[in-house]
């Protein structure tokens, strides 16, 4: 099962096709080991084992017919806890919303069950993805596997802890000030914060409408892409959606990066914040790799990294304070203290600060994209720093704002995080490709060059 546990969508989905792999033993496998290993890590919040049995037996049937679904078929995912399946509580981690039961599928949903894909629950998430790690709410907050008792990031923190748990092979989650990304580098797997208008994000419940994502996250390069294939479209009734071709994200896969133009932005950890030691020479240490695989990397200067940050808090605050003002005046006890907290914050802003923020937005935004018309892609840092203790709330809120995740939701870029190291202490590093709007298929190319030269991703955490 150790085997099973850490086998990728892509190989999974092969083995089902050739009738190598039973969906009904894979599935059951995966129940097994999440009911062994989730009364530590915490990564779920619902599991629906009658629901992923039955779709794993008609998986079977339909493999046995000669008429497989589409590229996921047999395939286990699993859905933070903000992501709305048919007839199962769609809660945000809060009392709130407890007893949510979403009448549709989201379109995200509908296009993995379509996919042949099999629910295998719901995923631990800061409250409202907002507010965490908490251990006020109705739920634990999800534990890092890495380190044992070690924060995992979020908000996307069950979806990271169920993949480097080998609990399942494919997760969604939502990012909207690196909810995707600040996870996939704290767990050591892959996160891609598709661009702006991407994904659709009808039926997910929203934080911040102008810079939420819903992003595809995995354990490697090559099943992330594939996982986002399913995912992007068009959808006309999210007014955020664009109406933008998708690629074939698996095409170039294994072009390489000789003769790519890779931007360096040094600045952000070396200069705006100063990273911990170890995660700075990571990038740096990627840097040369990608260098020494044929790319030009030269370091390249994007605004200052708080500028970004400025701009991201009080567009969050004001847009997620409008969303939960109603329920903020009637039922405020109902919160965990720091989603209170974080969200009250936008109470106190007025439509001047919201409409400068903004503005500061289309600014940065310009600059940013001026900065990357010489270049194909950049690296820079995702995380600041190795996890640190999920107990020690101080350590949590230091570490929370030290990132570099921020601008790209402001951009509105595709992002990815993806491993790039460990620490001494067997902790886990991790770097950030960013690209040109609608290029998510160059950031694969560059990320799947640097992944077979590293291989980091074939590493997972000790005695699991």
């Amino acid at each position: 099962m150790t085997d099973l546990a850490f086998l990728g969508i892509a190989d999974a989905a092969e083995l089902i096709r050739a009738r190598k792999l039973s969906p009904v033993e894979y599935t059951q496998g995966l129940l097994d080991r999440i009911g062994r290993l989730d009364d530590r890590y915490h990564a779920f919040i619902r599991l629906t084992p009658d629901l992923a049995m039955a779709a794993a037996r008609q998986a079977e049937r339909e493999i046995a017919a000669g008429s497989p679904r589409g590229p996921l078929h047999g395939v286990p995912f699993a859905l933070k806890d903000i992501i709305d399946f048919a007839g199962l509580p769609t809660t945000a981690h809060s009392k709130v919303l407890i007893d949510n039961v979403a009448a549709a599928h989201a379109p995200v949903t509908e296009r993995l069950v379509a996919a042949g894909g099999i629910m295998m629950g719901k995923l631990a998430t800061h409250e409202f993805a907002i507010g965490g790690p908490s251990f006020d709410l109705p739920w634990p907050p999800a534990v890092n596997p890495w380190g044992g008792r070690h924060f995992p990031g979020g908000s996307s923190s069950g979806s990271g802890v169920a993949l480097a748990g080998g609990m399942v092979p494919a997760a969604l989650g939502t990012d909207t000030g690196g909810s995707v990304r600040n996870p996939a580098s704290m767990c050591s797997i892959v996160g891609m914060k598709p661009t702006y208008g991407r994904v659709s994000r009808r039926g997910v419940l929203p934080l911040s409408y102008s810079l939420d994502h819903v992003g595809p996250m995995t354990r490697t390069v090559r099943d992330n892409a594939l996982l986002l294939q399913v995912l992007a479209g068009h959808d006309a009734e999210d007014p955020g959606s664009a109406d933008v071709a998708v690629p074939d994200y698996s095409a170039n896969l294994e072009r390489g990066v000789k003769g790519l133009r890779i931007g360096l932005v040094r600045h952000f950890y070396t200069e705006d914040m100063q990273a911990h030691p170890e995660q700075a020479q990571a990038i740096d240490s990627a840097a040369e790799v990608l260098r020494g695989l044929g790319a030009e990397v030269r370091e390249i200067r994007l605004a200052p990294l708080q500028d970004y940050a400025t701009c991201t808090r009080i567009i969050i605050r004001c847009e997620a304070f409008a969303i939960h003002r109603r329920w903020m005046a009637e039922r405020p006890g109902d919160y965990g203290d720091l989603a209170r907290q974080r969200i009250l914050d936008g109470a106190a802003m007025s439509a001047a600060d919201y409409i400068d923020a903004q503005r500061l937005r289309a600014r940065l935004t310009r600059r940013t994209l001026e900065a990357f018309a010489s270049i194909d892609a950049a690296l820079t840092v995702s995380s600041m720093d190795p996890p640190c203790r999920i107990d020690d709330a101080e350590a949590c809120a230091r570490l929370y704002p030290r990132q570099a995740r921020q601008p790209f939701n402001v951009t509105g870029q595709p992002a990815i995080a993806i491993p790039a190291g460990f620490t001494q202490d067997g902790l886990p590093l991790s770097l950030q490709l960013i690209g040109h709007p609608w290029q998510e298929a160059m950031l694969y190319r560059v990320a799947r060059a640097y992944e077979r030269a590293a291989g980091w991703t074939e590493r997972h955490p000790p005695g699991m």
